[in-house]
């Protein structure tokens, strides 16, 4: 079996040359090859490519800008590969993926897989208290993080495989960002295509951001999911409203403080004692912990600030949501 890889890339270079360095020390003894995208970049990693040419098997293309989701689906018409392997350029990828990878599909294959991810000791502090908060079994169960204890997982387009078969029964990717990721997996199980989480099959997930892209990409997130529930009703569930009931839990919370009444206000303030504990032990960082508080706030708050906009705007007032978020959306 062939891998391609797929790396939309948009004004990275140097993320790229940090991927494509992980990827030469690969211990997969297989072939594969590597199809670089570049978006419309003013900032070109042409340069970057060229540098492993003697080391990778790569391909480079340059188009338009039209975002990640018809990026990847651009590289994939474009590869040689039986199976592609997606990556954000943003990951560094283990010495050992593409090895965990063909021993999971040898085992037990499936035709979409998604993988966890982790931190370097390298990241920064912001860095990994934001990776805390994405894959930390206390904010988002785990799922982001490795655990498999949900009925069908859903791949995230950082760390990601799909069949060629299913590329071309899907169609791959819409024109949703983000969101494109569950839109395309709840669209192959439909299919009739499996999906699966491959644990072993990590990336180092860099999460180019500050706290206000982070603010602003959660936010994204939020208005994103309501969109989805109204394609996809019958994959709806309670926990998506958790970060918009945790707001409103928290805005309760202190006002009845004023009526001195603070059992509730108590709760949250244990709550985020045990996320500074858990992160602090797990990061070995005190300053860590306290960053991961901050971290998880801005995740809530963000995203649940996004879902009630976007639950008012695209289930109660019935609009279309290329008209009221034109930013979800890449025109193709």
């Amino acid at each position: 079996m062939l891998f391609s890889l797929i790396i939309p890339v948009y004004n990275r270079p140097d993320e790229v040359d940090e991927l494509l360095d992980s990827l030469s020390k690969s211990d997969y003894n297989e072939k594969f090859e590597i199809v670089i995208v570049e978006d419309g970049s003013s900032l070109k990693c042409e340069d970057v490519v060229n540098k492993y040419q003697d080391k990778l098997d790569i391909s480079y293309y340059f188009k338009e800008n039209s975002g990640p989701g018809d990026s990847r689906n651009y590289g994939m018409k474009k590869a040689k590969g039986d199976y592609f392997i997606i990556f954000d350029s943003d990951c560094i990828i283990p010495d050992s993926y593409l090895t965990e990878v063909d021993k999971a599909l040898k085992l037990d294959y499936v035709d979409c897989f998604g993988g966890p991810d982790k931190a370097l000791d390298s990241f920064s502090d912001i860095q990994k208290a934001i990776n805390f908060a994405m894959t930390s079994f206390l904010t988002t169960g785990g799922i982001r993080g490795g655990s498999e204890k949900i009925g069908k997982f859903q791949p995230r387009s950082f760390n990601m495989g799909l069949s060629r078969e299913a590329f071309i029964a899907s169609n791959g990717f819409g024109n949703i960002h983000p969101g494109e990721d569950p839109d395309l997996s709840i669209r192959l199980w439909n299919l009739g295509f499996e999906t699966r989480l491959f644990s072993n099959a990590y990336v180092y997930h860099k999460r180019r951001i500050d706290w206000d892209k982070f603010s602003v990409q959660v936010n994204k997130f939020g208005k994103a999911r309501p969109i989805l529930n109204s394609w996809y009703p019958e994959y709806n569930k309670l926990t998506f409203f958790f970060p918009s009931f945790f707001i409103i839990g928290f805005a309760i919370a202190v006002l009845l403080l004023i009526l001195t009444y603070d059992l509730l206000l108590k709760l949250y303030f244990v709550y985020f004692l045990v996320l500074f504990l858990v992160s602090t032990y797990q990061n070995k960082s005190v300053k860590i912990g306290y960053l991961s508080v901050i971290a998880v706030w801005k995740q809530f708050y963000g995203y649940g600030i996004g879902f009630m906009e976007s639950y008012i705007k695209i289930i109660i007032q019935k609009q279309k949501p290329e008209i009221a978020f034109p930013e979800l959306f890449f025109k193709k």
